[in-house]
């Protein structure tokens, strides 16, 4: 009889857990639609987590002690903020798939990319939820660089918090007249031995991606979905150059930095002539904080550099889907983005577009505190080239390793 009774037990407590996940389907799909007075009343008092990457002491001051209290008196949402970026995403959204919880331990992630393609491949992401917030009709989606990410059409399943452009960094009392070019680059590090090197890291592929473009004869070459032949064509190339010239490199090519800060460090303390990065170079911070010299500059490539933007998405098994659309319509909002634009904080460009903000706005942006060392977006937009399918970056990282790395 207790067989049974346990038997009975289990099964019941089995047609429970499936209820109250289809109602959670079923209450999630409502809020697509519901009206925005609704999404604001469910988010009142919900606490919500937001797991991104924590590498810039600009963001996470921006992040820590301006939008966690603005939320939370304008909205009364608890803000929480876990660190991880990419892989740790995937990497937690596939875990708890895995284990079927309907409710997961975050609700927002800032992606982009290669991130975007991996989690929308296993339907981690939420939506489209992005018509929905009011602040979205402040920008501008019929530009290519907002509304496709990775030559992927975003549909709505992410929300575009920047716009950047990748940057070359250098020193110009040190450096007159950097490479802009493979060929100037051959020389270059001829010429000055062991004062440059590849990041074995998302920013060192994406210059990867430029040479790659490079190679290609011209700067839209990348475009449209992956193209096997072409990639095993130009990657060849691409290794072969590395290769030919990797003693050049500094450390001789025998050892190669894992992450940005360690590259930053490098050209701070003038071991590296020649750095990179997002945010055209992400030279202002570092040059106000000291890290950098005053004489530092950035400027594209001459066949073009990445220009992409990142974005806000909301996982499949976000317990607060209402609370996280209310805090990324407050990440659009005019207020937020201007904080974030200013050159001596977060120094991040706004998504915005000028002409769908009002006067005030429009006059405060346009006022806000300029850019004094790295150069602007508008500066660079001339090269300004686009993302890459995904899979060319994953196989970038992947044949790095095993053609120069281990070769």
């Amino acid at each position: 009889m207790k067989k049974i009774y346990y038997i009975l037990f289990g099964f019941l407590l089995s047609l429970m857990v499936l209820s109250c996940g289809e109602k959670s389907k079923q209450d999630d799909e409502k809020l697509k639609s519901a009206p925005w007075e609704e999404v604001e009343a469910k988010a009142n008092g919900t606490t919500v987590n937001f797991m991104m990457w924590q590498g810039s002491t600009a963001i996470n001051d921006y992040i820590n002690n301006y939008v966690v209290p603005s939320v939370k008196e304008k909205y009364n949402i608890d803000l929480q903020i876990s660190g991880g970026q990419g892989p740790e995403i995937v990497q937690l959204v596939m875990g708890e798939k895995q284990a079927n919880i309907y409710e997961g331990q975050v609700d927002m992630v800032w992606i982009n990319g290669e991130t975007f393609f991996q989690l929308r491949k296993v339907d981690g992401l939420w939506g489209p939820f992005v018509e929905q917030l009011p602040n979205a009709s402040l920008i501008d989606f019929e530009d290519a660089f907002i509304n496709t990410d990775f030559q992927q059409p975003v549909n709505g399943m992410e929300a575009p918090w920047s716009i950047n452009q990748f940057a070359i960094v250098y020193d110009y009392e040190k450096v007159p007249n950097p490479p802009k070019s493979i060929p100037e680059l051959e020389n270059f590090i001829k010429q000055h031995p062991g004062t440059f090197t590849i990041s074995n890291d998302f920013t060192g592929m994406t210059l990867l991606k430029s040479l790659l473009a490079e190679l290609g004869g011209e700067p839209n070459v990348l475009d449209g979905p992956f193209n096997e032949k072409k990639y095993n064509q130009l990657s060849e190339k691409l290794w072969s150059f590395i290769n030919d010239n990797k003693q050049y490199f500094w450390k001789e090519g025998r050892t190669f930095p894992k992450e940005q800060s360690k590259m930053n460090q490098l050209y701070a303390n003038g071991e590296l002539l020649i750095a990179y990065g997002f945010s055209e170079g992400g030279i202002e911070d570092k040059v106000l904080n000291g890290l950098y010299p005053k004489t530092t500059k950035g400027y594209a490539w001459e066949n073009g550099t990445i220009r992409n933007s990142n974005y806000l998405g909301i996982l499949h098994n976000s317990p607060q889907k209402s609370g996280a659309m209310q805090v990324i319509n407050f990440l659009l909002s005019p207020e937020a983005q201007l904080k974030k634009a200013d050159a001596n904080g977060m120094d991040s460009n706004t998504v915005l577009a000028m002409d769908k903000l009002d006067l005030e706005w429009k006059d405060k942006f346009l006022e806000a505190r300029k850019r004094q060392y790295g150069p602007t977006l508008k500066q660079l937009e001339v090269n300004a080239i686009a993302e890459p399918a995904p899979e060319y970056m994953i196989r970038l990282y992947e044949d790095f390793r095993k053609k120069v790395i281990e070769n």
